[in-house]
């Protein structure tokens, strides 16, 4: 009733198809683009800062207490933290998926607010800062001078000034940072040796500073409540704040008996300094600033960047003389070629569907009809796409390009029975078209909702692998309804009107096209009546099929998201412990020398004082962008081929350790590509020395292992530390306060934040600490002053004894645990599965007792990926049987159907591991998608086998004259399929790798599947039926004998 509606009323179908293909094409500008959705799981981050505290200090007066009330805020998956010698203590905590980050940011400040009072006061007047972390850099400019006539303090504050808010004003940015930042400070500078001289001490200038730069509401003149006859009222303004270094320097800081004054500038210099020189920058060997732009999640990538990168050729209309800016990093460019590359594909599958089409259907109204199903079914998909909040990604397109061998196959089932009719039965179009879609209605829904059902219970799953398949699943899902939608509105009703029996005007071509198919129909046949005389040989045959398929499964390597080539890699810099940032500077200009011989480098964003590990003045991280894919389009000029060529040359730098890194395969879950494993001291009782022995020679192991390659840590219990140990006793006989002492050496040493001052317009902060050449060598700590309670001036040599021993730089924390992050890769031909089993098994021989290990980052996705793995495909395995039990009103022939899956694993797993490839993600998703596939060409023969049995045909005839009536339906769309899945099995370029790996599976699959299911499916089916007739029989039997006995 409903089908002949349409054939009635095809003006009507018509109307439907157009308006779904509008509501895609009006929804398509709207989509958001990226590369991925947003995988990354939500993070929050804590930063907050002790200044001149040492990486233990702040690990026991900051990170602990913020730990411990931050740990197990709800929905927290695991926490970690950072404290550094730079007095800086970072906690990000990594989230369940579903939770919502708003609210988590939230709590997390809640929470910090109670741990507050539990901190220094300094580390509370500096500020902690929550942040809800961002994803990986949209898009990095370098700005620079050409000939050096701007420092980095000045290219720091013009961009922080003239730029920075300016981008953050564009629509769809989040965050904009500077890199190498000198930010504006007060800095005073002082003189210890003049300030003892004097009788003066640090804390004496941070109170005079406290009391003479101060903001005051001086309030107004006037103001009521005044006399009735007051005339006028005035603000007033009283200048309390100072702004000038002159203004600074006149700070007075003593009035001696002679009248005249000790100022600030009398014991010490006041400039207009940075209030951070731990980190520098360099562009192509250049001083440089880095401002890095972060997009919103919401937001079109490419709009982002297109738009940041126009406001910044409008304001570089206006840099001073000498200044430019360059493009560093820019993400999107991988995003661009990815999404072209993937769009190619996408038009390459189409135009090949649309010529097998016409191959086997001939006439141009039938190709017409059939290829009218391909922009309702794909651009209609884009309307759910919308409505679904997804963006335009390489999942989406993934699932769209494989829906583009899918979605003309039910018109192909439809148009090619109508046609057979039209031949066999001389029926007119119309007639033709009501009995053929009587005949197979059924089997396009129930394929339809075969493979509807694989995909549902997907969708839902949680986690980073949830979301994965989510969107691919979906947008799969949503393509094929609509695509069943045509098949039962549209092309009934077009084939109603628009069809003909053509049989005498086919091209010579065609005719030999359809003899070739009937002669193969007919040795089919006979071969398979053949076959079906020996059940045990096919039997055995499939059990056989069935084991290879298990040992595949098991001998395959694993994977997570394939190491794509993104357009840059990342080199990670590890200089000797306790080296200056001055020295390791010289390093990263001999990394730059050996990277500008590389052919294939474009531009070099090297980041000296922190690495994608650690941070430290021995550390840098330096990132080299490629040139563009065109430019490179040879395997050997990839982004693992040229890591692979530089570990040589950079291993060679003396002094330092150089290990260049792939960036992660997903975007904001870890800094590098790789593996990251965490060794713990679950223990507790373990020194920093025996936790970095521990690491070093896991590390050591792992670079032994031919499975791993570049295993390496940033943690090292070496760095030079100077342990100062005060003689209470004697300080308290002497009367100088401990707390003095303390306060001495963090004013002169680390610096400390007082107050504020303006300038242009933006408050800046006012540090006080010794000069430079007071605090170059352990010896100064001694010539130091403090002030007794007597009055006298005592040096601190006499109180404190300083000792030279060693320690971490930076001390890691993972689930509240002392820990040491490895990170590494597999060898060249090995799969990240197969690098996680050779690190565990390393890790179970090689650490101490007491500690433990486990993974982080993208490893910890792919390691509860793989149980969740095993689930979904289970439970589309049920759902597709569940739903075959309801058609057929039968628990047997579903498993006729779900037995042809196996067969498709075969060629899927067997076509992979000829191509090197391992069991990623991709391939999973092929697999899951190949339970659909697979029992589609199962269900064509099995449910007109069925309607044969109906009238009486005997299991074995009925389900060889099925065979041979739906070959050429199931050829056509196989082959339709394999021909729109080659593209992508073939593909090179950006993004390839994932296109390899699913368009192999599900070719191998669906390849093997058609071949040999052709052969096992009617086997089955007739072995099936004579079980279900022999229990039959039995139950037959049984009923009488029970009469009788009553």
């Amino acid at each position: 009733m409903f089908i002949d509606f349409f054939i009635r009323r095809p003006v009507f179908a018509i109307v439907c198809s157009i308006l779904l293909t509008l509501a895609g094409a009006i929804a398509i500008p709207t989509l958001p683009i990226a590369q991925y959705p947003d995988l990354a799981p939500p993070q929050v981050t804590v930063t907050a800062t002790y200044v001149g505290a040492s990486a233990e200090v702040v690990e026991s007066a900051v990170t602990i207490p913020l730990e411990q009330e931050l740990n197990g805020v709800e929905g927290m998956r695991y926490i970690t933290s950072t404290s550094g010698n730079d007095g800086t203590s970072t906690i990000t905590l990594t989230f369940e998926a579903t939770r919502d980050i708003e609210v988590a940011a939230v709590d997390v400040q809640n929470r910090v607010s109670r741990a507050a009072a539990r901190l220094p006061s300094q580390v509370n007047q500096t500020g902690i800062i929550v942040n809800k972390a961002s994803s990986q850099i949209l898009l990095s400019v370098a700005l620079f001078s050409a000939d050096d006539r701007y420092d980095a303090k000045f290219l720091s504050n013009y961009a922080d000034v003239n730029l920075k808010d300016a981008i953050k004003r564009v629509r769809g940015v989040g965050e904009v940072r500077i890199f190498g930042e000198r930010r504006f400070s007060m800095r005073l500078w002082l003189d210890p040796t003049e300030l003892a001289r004097r009788k003066l001490t640090p804390q004496d200038v941070t109170r005079a500073l406290q009391e003479q730069n101060l903001q005051v509401a001086a309030g107004q003149v006037g103001q009521p409540p005044s006399a009735e006859e007051q005339p006028y009222q005035f603000a007033v303004r009283a200048r309390g704040r100072l702004m000038e270094p002159e203004e600074f320097g006149d700070i007075v800081l003593l009035r001696q008996e002679d009248g005249r004054s000790v100022r600030v500038k009398d014991v010490g210099r006041v400039e207009l300094g940075a209030e951070n020189y731990s980190t520098l920058l360099r562009f192509g060997g250049k001083q440089a600033v880095g401002i890095a732009t972060f997009q919103l999640p919401t937001a079109n990538a490419l709009e982002v960047r297109d738009a940041v990168y126009a406001e910044l050729v409008r304001l570089s209309a206006q840099f001073p003389p000498g200044m430019e800016f360059q493009t560093g990093t820019d993400t999107t460019l991988a995003v661009r070629a990815t999404l072209r590359e993937v769009v190619q594909t996408l038009v390459e599958a189409i135009a090949l569907v649309i010529v097998v089409i016409f191959l086997f259907l001939h006439g141009w109204r039938s190709v017409l009809i059939t290829a009218l199903t391909l922009p309702v079914s794909l651009v209609g998909t884009f309307a759910f796409v919308r409505w679904m909040g997804f963006s335009v990604n390489t999942l989406t397109l993934f699932g769209l390009t494989l829906a583009t061998g899918l979605v003309v196959d039910d018109a192909i089932v439809v148009i090619e029975n109508i046609e057979r009719l039209m031949k066999e039965r001389a029926l007119s179009a119309p007639q033709a078209a009501r009995a053929g879609m009587k005949e197979v209605s059924g089997a396009v829904i129930a394929i339809s909702i075969v493979l509807v059902a694989v995909f549902i219970p997907v969708a839902f799953f949680p986690g980073t692998t949830g979301a994965i398949y989510r969107q691919f699943a979906l947008t799969l899902t949503a393509s094929v309804a609509l695509s069943t939608f045509c098949a039962l509105t549209l092309t009934p009703a077009l084939s109603a009107r628009m069809l003909t029996n053509h049989a005498g005007t086919k091209w010579g071509f065609f005719r030999a096209v359809d003899a070739v198919l009937d002669r193969t129909r007919d040795l089919y046949g006979r071969g398979l009546r053949r076959l079906l005389k020996h059940p045990a040989l096919l039997l055995m045959a499939f059990l056989l099929c069935i084991g290879v398929t298990g040992v595949l499964l098991k001998v395959t390597p694993t994977g997570f998201i394939p190491d794509e080539d993104q357009g840059y890699l990342i080199i990670s810099v590890q200089g000797p412990e306790g080296s200056s940032l001055a020295q390791t500077e010289k390093v990263m200009a001999e990394v730059e020398k050996v990277l500008q011989a590389q052919p294939e480098v474009r531009a070099i964003f090297a980041n000296g004082g922190f690495s994608p590990q650690s941070t430290g003045p021995n550390m840098a991280s330096i990132f080299v962008a490629l040139k563009s894919w065109e430019e490179r389009p040879g395997r050997e000029q990839s982004v693992a081929a040229l890591v692979e060529r530089l570990r040589g040359p950079l291993s060679q730098l003396g002094g330092a350790r150089v290990v260049p890194f792939q960036p992660p395969a997903i975007r904001g879950v870890g800094a590098v590509g790789g593996f990251q494993y965490v060794i713990e001291d679950t223990a507790g009782t373990r020194s920093l020395d025996e936790l970095a022995s521990a690491a070093q020679q896991l590390m050591a192991k792992g670079n032994e292992d031919a499975r791993l390659r570049g295993v390496f840590t940033g943690f090292n219990a070496d760095t030079p530390l100077l342990d100062v140990e005060v003689d209470r006793q004697k300080a308290k006989a002497l009367g100088v306060p401990i707390e003095q002492i303390f306060s001495t050496m963090q004013l002169y040493m680390g610096s400390q934040y007082v107050n504020d001052f303006n300038y242009a317009n933006r408050a800046y902060r006012v540090y006080v600490q010794a000069d430079q050449q007071f605090r170059d060598s352990p010896l100064d700590i001694g010539a130091f002053y403090v002030r007794s309670d007597s009055g006298d001036m005592i040096p601190l040599e006499s109180l404190v004894k300083v000792e030279t021993t060693v320690s971490a730089q930076v001390i890691r924390h993972h689930n509240l645990f002392r820990a040491v992050e490895l990170s590494g890769q597999p060898a060249p031909g090995e799969s990240s599965g197969q690098a996680m089993e050779a690190m565990e098994a390393l890790a179970e021989r090689h650490l101490p007792q007491g500690m433990s290990a486990e993974w982080a980052g993208i490893s910890l996705e792919q390691k509860q990926s793989g149980a969740q793995t095993l689930l979904i495909f289970a439970l589309g395995l049920l759902f597709v049987f569940l739903v075959l039990a309801a058609q057929y009103e039968s628990f047997s022939l579903p498993l006729v159907i779900l037995l042809s899956v196996p067969l498709a694993l075969l060629g899927a797993l067997g076509l992979q591991s000829l191509r090197g490839y391992a069991n990623d993600v991709f391939c999973q998703l092929g697999l899951v998608m190949l339970v659909g596939l697979a029992s589609k060409n199962a269900i064509l023969i099995v449910e007109f086998a069925e309607q044969l049995r109906e009238h009486g045909r005997s299991a074995t005839d009925a389900v060889v004259e099925a065979s041979e009536v739906r070959l050429r339906p199931i050829l056509m769309t196989s082959i339709a399929f394999l021909l729109g899945v080659v593209p992508m099995m073939t593909a090179s370029g950006a993004g390839a790798a994932s296109r390899n790996s699913l368009g192999t599976a599900v070719f191998g699959g669906m390849l093997v599947s058609t071949g040999v299911n052709l052969v096992f499916i009617p086997g089955l089916y007739v072995l099936m039926q004579k079980l279900r007739g022999g229990a039959k029989r039995a139950v037959d039997d049984v009923a009488p004998v029970a009469a009788s006995s009553h």
